[in-house]
C-alpha cells in the first residue's frame, strides 16, 4: 500500500564478516521502525471488508489542487507559503501548510499517502482505482457560490465523477469498476462557503431568502439531488460532513465580530440550523434508497472544542492564523511576501479560514474511529 513496503530486506553477509552482520541487523531494525511508524495509525478493517478507494467532493477544506490551472479564480493556493510543511515544502494547491483531510483519510485507511486532484494533467491512470479528489476551493451546495468564485460547482464535480467512471472502466474493466464504486468511501464536504460568503458576506442570497432557514432548505435540496445522483452511479458508502463552526474562524471574527473580534453567534446559529436539517435529511435518504449508508459526520463539535479549548490541545493561539496578522489573510492575501508565525504547530489556524495540518490530524483519526463501522 505504501512505497516503503518495498524496502529490500535481502542482504548478503558471511559469518566471517561481523561488520556485514552488524549492518544487516541495523538496516533490519531501521526498516521495522519505519514500517511501524508509517502504519501505526492505519485502521484495521474487519475480515472480508474492503475499502478500495476514497472519492472526495467538496471545497477548499478537501481540495488537493483542482483549482491550480484555473487562472480565472482567486481561490488558489499553489504558491508559497501554502504547502510550507508539505513534502519538500512544495505548494500543491492544498489550502493549508501541509496535508488536508482528503490525504489524511486515505492514509488512515491504509490506501495511499496522498489523494491526488482529478484534474491534474499528470494524474497516473493507476491512481483511479484507489481514489481521487474532485473538490474545488470556493464551491458550495448553492450553484451561485461556485459561480461567484469561478470554481468547479457541485454539478461540475458530478460531471467529473461520471467522466472518472468511464476512465476507470477503461483501466480495470466493467466488473471491477462496479465493485470499486460500491465499496468506495465517498466524502462530501460543502456548505461553508454558502453560509459564510454567499449568505452572510455578500448577502446576495438574503434578498431571495431573508429567513436563513429557507436558504438552508435550498442548500439541502441541492445536497439531496447530488447525493441521489451519485447513488444512481453506484455510490453506497457516503460520508457527509457537517459545516464547521464558522463563527469561530478568524476571518469571520474580523468581519463580523466587532472591534473585539468576538465569535459571530448568528453565523454559528445558522450553521447549526443547516446541520440539524442535513442530519435529518440523510436519515430520510437512507430510508428511501436501498442499501445506502449515508452517514452524517459531526465536525462542528470536535473542531469547536479544539478552537475554544486550544490550550488543552497544546496550542497557544486559537483566534488568529499563522499567516500574516492571521485576522484576514487567506488565498492571495497569504503569499510569499506575507510574514509567518515562528511555529505553526502553536496555531489552530494556518490562515484566516483554514486549520493547520496539525489540527486536521487531531480531527480525522478520531472521526475515522468513531464512524467507520457505520459504513461497513
Amino acid at each position: 500500500m505504501f512505497p516503503f513496503m518495498n524496502f529490500p530486506l535481502s542482504f548478503s553477509f558471511s559469518s566471517s564478516s561481523p561488520s556485514s552482520l552488524f549492518r544487516f541487523i541495523v538496516l533490519f531494525i531501521i526498516t521495522v521502525l519505519i514500517v511501524c511508524e508509517k502504519t501505526r495509525a492505519v485502521v484495521k478493517l474487519p475480515p472480508n471488508v474492503s475499502v478500495p478507494a476514497v472519492l472526495v467532493f467538496g471545497d477548499s477544506i478537501m481540495d488537493t489542487g483542482n483549482n491550480n490551472n484555473n487562472l480565472a479564480t482567486t481561490a488558489r493556493s499553489n504558491y508559497p507559503p501554502y504547502g510550507k510543511d508539505f513534502k519538500g515544502g512544495i505548494p500543491t494547491g492544498r489550502f493549508s501548510n501541509g496535508k488536508v483531510p482528503s490525504d489524511l483519510i486515505v492514509e488512515e485507511l491504509g490506501i495511499k499517502e496522498l489523494l491526488p486532484p482529478y484534474v491534474d494533467s499528470k494524474l497516473e491512470p493507476g491512481e483511479l482505482a484507489t481514489g481521487v479528489c474532485f473538490a474545488s476551493g470556493g464551491a458550495g451546495y448553492d450553484p451561485l457560490t461556485a459561480q461567484t468564485s469561478i470554481t468547479i460547482s457541485l454539478s461540475g464535480q458530478l460531471g467529473l465523477f461520471r467522466e472518472y467512471i468511464g476512465k476507470l472502466k477503461a483501466v480495470v474493466g466493467e466488473e471491477r469498476t462496479k465493485f470499486i464504486l460500491k465499496n468506495t468511501l465517498y466524502i462530501v464536504v460543502l456548505g461553508s462557503n454558502d453560509i459564510s460568503n454567499t449568505y452572510f458576506l455578500t448577502r446576495v442570497r438574503q434578498l431571495q431568502y431573508p429567513n436563513f432557514s429557507a436558504y438552508a432548505d435550498f442548500m439541502l435540496s441541492s445536497a439531496s439531488t447530488f447525493l441521489k445522483e451519485i447513488y444512481g452511479e453506484g455510490a453506497r458508502r457516503i460520508a457527509v460532513f457537517s459545516v464547521p463552526p464558522l463563527g469561530y474562524l478568524p476571518s469571520q471574527r474580523t468581519v463580523g465580530g466587532g472591534i473585539r473580534r468576538d465569535v459571530v453567534v448568528k453565523i454559528n446559529d445558522a450553521v447549526q440550523i443547516f446541520n440539524t436539517k442535513l442530519s435529518k435529511q440523510l436519515e430520510s435518504l437512507n430510508h428511501n434508497l436501498p442499501d445506502s449508508r449515508m452517514v452524517y459526520i459531526d465536525v462542528y463539535n470536535p473542531l469547536m472544542d479544539i478552537i475554544v479549548n486550544y490550550q488543552k490541545y497544546g496550542y497557544k493561539v486559537g483566534d488568529r492564523g499563522c499567516c500574516g496578522t492571521g485576522k484576514i489573510e487567506v488565498v492571495f492575501l497569504c503569499n510569499r511576501f506575507t510574514p509567518l508565525c515562528s511555529n505553526d504547530l502553536e496555531y489552530v489556524f494556518w490562515d484566516s479560514f483554514h486549520p493547520t495540518e496539525s489540527v486536521y490530524k487531531k480531527l480525522i483519526s478520531p472521526i475515522i474511529g468513531k464512524y467507520l463501522n457505520k459504513f461497513l
